[in-house]
Parts: C-alpha cells; structure tokens; sequence
C-alpha cells in the first residue's frame, strides 16, 4: 500500500483539488448547496479559512489556511468528502474494494494538495482557482461563473469585474 507523505504544518495554507470518481458527474455544481453545508459543517468543529475556492460540475480547486496549532486538513477533507456523499441518494455502482470498505463511488479516494510558500505562490494559485472556469469552457470571464470566490475578490476590491475574460477571437474582415 502507498505511503502519502503529506505536509504537515501547522497554520499552513495550502492549495488543494479534490474530484469526482466519475468527472462526467456534475454533482458539484448539482448539489452546490449539499457541498456548502460540508463544508459549513466541517468548518463548525474544525475551523479553517477558505482563502480562495471554485466549484467545477466534476471537480473543486481551494486555498485554505489553517489555525496556527493545527496542521490536519486530511481528516477535514474525509469529513467533507463523508457529509456530501451521505448527503446524496445511494445509487451509483460500486467496485467490489469499494462495497467491502463500505465506500460511496462519489469522490477520487484522494486530492492534490501544495503547500503555498510565500505570497507570490499563493497569487498564483488564487489567479488559478478563478481563472479555471474560463480555462474549462465553463465561463468566457471569471464573472459569469458563480460557484467562485472570486466574486468576493470583486467584492473587497482586490480583483477588477473584467478581470480573467477569455481572449477575443480576432477576426478579419474582408468585405
């Protein structure tokens, strides 16, 4: 069995992606409100900050920072990951590993995770996180896609509305 070296730092921030097990799955954006409640949820007993997030239908991009004594963002991903799979009607196809460890099929086993080292990496990430949606065809602007903390971003004054459009298509005119 693997071994997962993961980051242990207390009051770190760090970068995540978690993802559906079947990615033509929109459940995210589907059942946007069981996601919130997650998280809600998680965050009511295991307080963390949520620098920067986008929802995706199959798949979720964050930044969290967590208090200063405490480095445990693996059991806060489980718990969210748990509460929105229970939150869903049992009705996916199960592997028989899956059946005899008593798993949903609704998320990737695991998540990416990257330690932010300084605040260039995390402007970096953040741009990533609210740019995704335009990157995936789901958005022609970061603006038109609601399921982003960038609207918060627009909000405080840190991000232009016109920020992270998709290029304009040029086209010629030969008439």
């Amino acid at each position: 069995m693997p071994h997962y070296i993961r980051s242990h730092v207390p009051g770190g921030t760090f970068f995540f992606t978690a993802a559906l097990l079947e990615r033509r799955r929109g459940l995210l954006v589907e059942r946007i409100e069981d996601l919130r409640e997650a998280f809600r949820a998680v965050r009511a007993t295991r307080p963390f900050r949520i620098d920067a997030i986008v929802v995706l239908p199959d798949h979720l991009h964050c930044i969290w920072t967590l208090p200063p004594d405490d480095p445990d963002f693996p059991t806060r991903w489980r718990l969210i990951k748990t509460r929105f799979a229970k939150s869903l009607p049992a009705v996916e196809r199960l592997s028989t590993t899956r059946a005899a460890k008593g798993e949903r099929a609704i998320w990737q086993r695991r998540f990416w995770e990257h330690t932010i080292r300084d605040e260039a990496d995390h402007a970096a990430h953040v741009d990533y996180i609210h740019f995704n949606p335009v990157k995936h065809g789901y958005a022609r602007r970061a603006a038109d896609w609601q399921h982003s903390s960038f609207h918060r971003f627009v909000a405080d004054g840190l991000l232009p509305l016109d920020w992270g459009a998709a290029p304009a298509i040029r086209t010629l005119d030969y008439e």
